[in-house]
């Protein structure tokens, strides 16, 4: 699987680091250019020029220029400079933007505008990005677990830290294991055992907590590739149940092409014609909704022995 497919993976956007005033103007804006319109304010005493598109990688250059001595970027911030795409420093509005995940050595009492700071005594070695300090990816993914709002969304970004190639699912709970300091520790451990690093976006993690917790139904096979008996590739399913032969896939926004739509049916086609059973999640469907029709497709799914399938999975 490739992560760049998905949108997993993206090049992080160059910074440009904010300077302070410099009565000269030749490091920094004087006092009188930096109330100029070409200049803005990123923090206190620190400025960079005002057509600096506010990305996120911009976003935790500028809390960073704050940090003290030993502070790091952490949680999104750290992993979206790692190259992780689906970390873009917003709520799940696409349009919220969050604070900047920070860690900085707990005797340091200082307030650091735009952050989201965490507190520890035993900071590890920073990972330099850009030139900024950053956590390496295991302490990003459970910091960003731990801000995360819920246990399924935990889950969404140990997946797609996953998905990103960053790191694993392994690596991340030995982490946790070395690190006996970390609050809310049951959450986390929770979240790690319904995680998956052959998810392709969050809502196909949604789709299958939903699938495993509100439905009941047994851990499915995820973005599995199926095949029929001859070796015939016939699609790869979202989520798979083999033992009833269900078949689920999320359609989101880049499904609404017309080719993606052809591409959609013939799939379906091929999965009929092997015998298996399909269901559809699109977006705004409540999680009884998506119940219902999980459910639905079980009770018509034909729950043939392995060795009376017209399937199989590669």
């Amino acid at each position: 699987m490739d992560p760049d497919e998905w949108g997993a993976t993206c090049r992080p956007v160059r910074v440009v680091h904010p300077v302070r005033l410099d009565p000269d103007g030749v490091t920094g804006p004087t006092r009188g250019q930096a109330r100029s319109v070409k200049w803005r304010r990123a923090s206190r005493g620190l400025y960079v020029p005002s057509g600096v598109q506010v990305t996120p990688e911009q976003r935790a250059a500028e809390v960073a220029a704050a940090l003290p001595t030993g502070g790091q970027l952490t949680g999104w911030a750290a992993l979206r400079l790692a190259g992780a795409g689906y970390f873009d420093g917003l709520a799940g509005d696409g349009l919220t933007r969050l604070p900047v995940p920070v860690r900085i050595p707990h005797e340091t009492r200082r307030e650091i505008p735009g952050a989201r700071v965490i507190r520890t005594t035993a900071p590890g070695p920073a990972v330099f990005r850009q030139s900024l300090p950053c956590a390496d990816p295991e302490t990003a993914v459970l910091d960003q677990m731990q801000l995360a709002g819920s246990g399924r969304a935990a889950v969404v970004v140990m997946d797609m830290a996953a998905l990103a190639r960053l790191t694993s699912i392994r690596r991340v709970r030995d982490r946790l294991a070395d690190d006996v300091r970390r609050r809310g520790t049951r959450r986390l451990r929770w979240a790690l055992d319904h995680a998956c690093e052959r998810s392709r976006s969050p809502r196909e993690t949604l789709m299958r907590l939903v699938w495993e917790l509100d439905a009941g139904f047994d851990r499915p096979l995820v973005n599995a590739e199926v095949i029929d008996l001859a070796g015939r590739f016939v699609g790869v399913a979202d989520l798979l149940d083999p033992v009833s032969g269900v078949a689920g896939e999320y359609d989101g926004a880049n499904h609404r092409t017309r080719a993606r739509h052809r591409s959609d049916e013939e799939r379906r086609e091929r999965f009929q014609a092997v015998g298996l059973e399909r269901f559809t999640v699109v977006a705004g469907d409540s999680v009884s909704t998506q119940v219902a029709r999980m459910t639905a497709a079980r009770s018509r799914a034909r729950w043939l022995p392995p060795g009376q399938r017209r399937w199989r999975v590669a």
